[in-house]
C-alpha cells in the first residue's frame, strides 16, 4: 500500500508542464548527432542514427506498422535499473541518453516510445504512460505505453516486457493503477478503461527531461 501511495503522488506530480510543450523536443539536429557521437562513442551514436533512419522510413506507413516498429526497435534495449544505471533512485532519461548508454528502466523505454510515436504523427490523445502493477515474471511496479485507436476503445499495450503487442484485456499480468498524457492523470480500475481524476499540472522530472531534450541530449 505505501509502494501505491508512493507511485500516486509521484505520478500526481508528472505533470508539471503541459506535456503538449515538449513535442517538438524530439529533432535530429547536427550539434545533437556530433554530441551523441562525443558522449557515448560510435556504438552510441550509430543507435541513434538507427533511431533516425527509423522515424524517417516509418512516417508514412500505417499506424499498426509504426506502433510495432516503434515497439521492436526500443525493445532490443538493456533493461537497467536506474540506481545501478544512473546511481539515483528515480530518473527519466531521453531518447538520447537511453539509446546512447544502451540501457534503462521500464519509464525510460515508455518515454522513448512516446515521444517517437508523436513524431510520426500519432496524435497525442492516443496515448496514456501507464502505471501498472506487473504479477510476471514477478510482483512489481512497472510502466507500459497505451494506445487508444479511438476514445472509450480497449487500448493496445506496448510493453518491454511483453514483447508482443497486446489489447489491454489480453494483458491479465497487468493491474492497471494510473495512466497520464497531455491532458491529464486517469485513475484506472479496469483493464483498458479509467476516470479522469486530474487535468493537466507540472512536474520536475518531466521539465528536466524537456531540458535535457532541448540540449539535444
Amino acid at each position: 500500500m505505501i509502494r501505491l501511495i508512493r507511485i500516486f503522488l509521484y505520478i500526481f506530480l508528472v505533470l508539471c508542464i503541459s506535456l503538449k510543450e515538449s513535442f517538438s523536443n524530439l529533432q535530429f539536429s547536427e550539434s545533437m548527432l556530433a554530441n551523441t557521437l562525443i558522449r557515448y562513442g560510435k556504438d552510441g551514436y550509430n543507435r541513434v542514427l538507427e533511431w533516425q533512419t527509423l522515424t524517417q522510413e516509418t512516417q508514412q506507413v500505417s499506424i499498426e506498422d509504426k506502433l510495432y516498429s516503434v515497439n521492436h526497435f526500443f525493445n532490443k534495449i538493456r533493461f537497467v535499473n536506474d540506481i545501478d544505471h544512473w546511481n539515483v533512485k528515480d530518473y527519466w532519461a531521453t531518447p538520447v541518453e537511453f539509446l546512447g548508454t544502451n540501457a534503462g528502466d521500464c519509464e525510460d523505454f515508455v518515454i522513448a516510445k512516446y515521444f517517437t510515436l508523436i513524431h510520426l504523427g500519432v496524435s497525442p490523445d492516443k496515448l496514456r504512460l501507464m502505471y501498472v502493477t506487473a504479477t510476471r515474471p514477478k510482483r512489481q511496479a512497472h510502466m507500459v505505453l497505451a494506445y487508444y485507436p479511438s476514445p472509450g476503445e480497449v487500448p493496445f499495450i506496448l510493453d518491454n516486457i511483453q514483447k508482443r503487442i497486446l489489447p489491454a484485456t489480453s494483458r491479465r499480468d497487468l493491474i492497471p493503477i494510473y495512466s497520464f498524457n497531455a491532458d491529464g492523470l486517469w485513475l484506472a480500475k479496469e483493464q483498458g478503461r479509467g476516470r479522469k481524476v486530474q487535468g493537466k499540472n507540472n512536474n520536475s522530472l518531466w521539465k528536466d527531461l524537456n531540458s535535457r531534450m532541448l540540449k539535444g541530449e
